[in-house]
């Protein structure tokens, strides 16, 4: 038996059925509500037992999301009304046939193995990893090195107009593609050629100041309230914050050290005296040993942690804008800018390679159009307008 939707699909062995889809934190929040739910390291997934009144409930918690295919020999085990609803629910699994075949294949061990000698993080090699694997299943029975370019452009065809993927994931999948045949294998990059989608060029979500200020005085937690402050006080990504190490913060100088950051790239940025005094405080409470932020059990604070810190105080805020906690690094530029900061300040202390990165933030700094007057206020109008 395969079950398989557009966003999830599962597999069984007779005992346990495997939740496999594109990470969603909605999914593994109604997941872990499940009984005798369990989280396989090995192979990297979810999975629940293999029964009728498990499938119901699955089914109920995903408000009947999820598309059943049952093989022959299964047919028992699910109702009339179930198998009804297979049918119904059943167009993405007519597109294509071949995709029937099992997901998750496995990947040549060299592709791995390069990506893991040329340093791609962690992340990297994971979306690799994910995008190619899911790219094998679309040709079961094929060795990679047989795939042609057609077979390339098929699939990216197929994840465009039936599975309607973004532009950004289109091209990771293609990158991961790319990196396989031109790297792993030895294509020639001028007999391999993929049509890239022109990317969205979306201005980012900026909270103003006093938003700012709104969802900082909802964190109570001194070491909930160091990590906030420090993204937005020095316009950090989230994996610089909790990569930062105590040795980083350089209370002299007023700077901080990001190391390895985006690109292998190490840089500073600032430390503002605000935040060394909730450092030093922090510290004389917590003790870190090796890392300045560190889980309750030691090593490093989750992501997962400081995104729902964020999370929870944006709510308390009641700002309604589709914030996270990268857009304290696009408010951290834009309100520099805003002050006066040099566009240039702002690029290296971003650790932008490129200028024009930098240069969106003047398409959403109030400063400049506060200084621009509308045509129409100049118009003599009635007085009762």
């Amino acid at each position: 038996m395969e079950i398989i939707h557009t966003r999830v699909a599962m597999h069984h062995n007779r005992q346990r059925v495997l939740l496999i889809f594109d990470y969603d934190p909605l999914l593994v929040g109604k997941i872990k509500e499940l009984p005798d739910r369990r989280w396989s390291k090995t192979l990297n997934c979810w999975h629940i037992p293999f029964r009728n009144d498990y499938i119901v409930f699955l089914n109920d918690r995903f408000n009947n999301e999820i598309t059943f295919l049952p093989s022959e020999d299964m047919n028992n085990e699910y109702s009339p009304v179930q198998k009804e609803n297979a049918t119904e629910q059943s167009e993405f699994l007519r597109e294509p046939e071949n995709m029937s075949g099992k997901l998750g294949t496995e990947i040549p061990k060299e592709f791995e193995e390069i990506l893991k000698l040329r340093r791609y993080s962690e992340n990297t090699v994971k979306s690799y990893k994910s995008h190619f694997s899911q790219f094998l299943a679309y040709y079961p029975g094929h060795a990679p090195e047989q795939i042609t370019d057609e077979q390339i452009r098929a699939y990216l065809l197929y994840l465009v107009t039936k599975k309607n993927v973004s532009i950004s994931y289109q091209n990771q999948v293609i990158n991961a593609i790319k990196f396989y045949y031109e790297k792993v294998v030895g294509r020639p990059t001028s007999t391999y050629y993929l049509q890239r989608p022109k990317k969205e060029k979306k201005l980012p979500v900026v909270l103003s100041e006093e938003e700012v200020v709104k969802i900082l005085r909802q964190i109570i937690n001194l070491k909930h309230k160091c990590i906030i402050y420090l993204i937005y006080s020095a316009g950090l990504r989230l994996s610089e914050v909790i990569n930062l190490k105590i040795s980083d913060i350089d209370s002299s100088r007023k700077v901080i050290t990001i190391k390895a950051a985006k690109g292998k790239k190490d840089r500073i940025s600032l430390l503002s005296d605000r935040v060394l005094t909730l450092l030093r405080e922090y510290y004389k409470q917590y003790k870190p040993k090796e890392w300045l932020f560190e889980g309750q059990k030691g090593g490093q604070y989750s992501k997962k942690s400081v995104q729902n810190i964020f999370k929870n105080a944006l709510l308390k805020s009641k700002i309604g804008k589709r914030a996270s906690v990268h857009t304290l690094r696009h408010s951290f530029a834009t309100h520099l800018l805003e002050q006066g900061t040099d566009l240039r300040y702002i690029q290296v202390l971003l650790g932008h390679k490129n200028s024009k990165t930098t240069e969106i933030y003047t398409h959403i700094t109030k400063s400049a159009f506060n200084k621009i007057k509308s045509p129409i206020d100049s118009l003599k109008l009635a007085t009762n307008e």
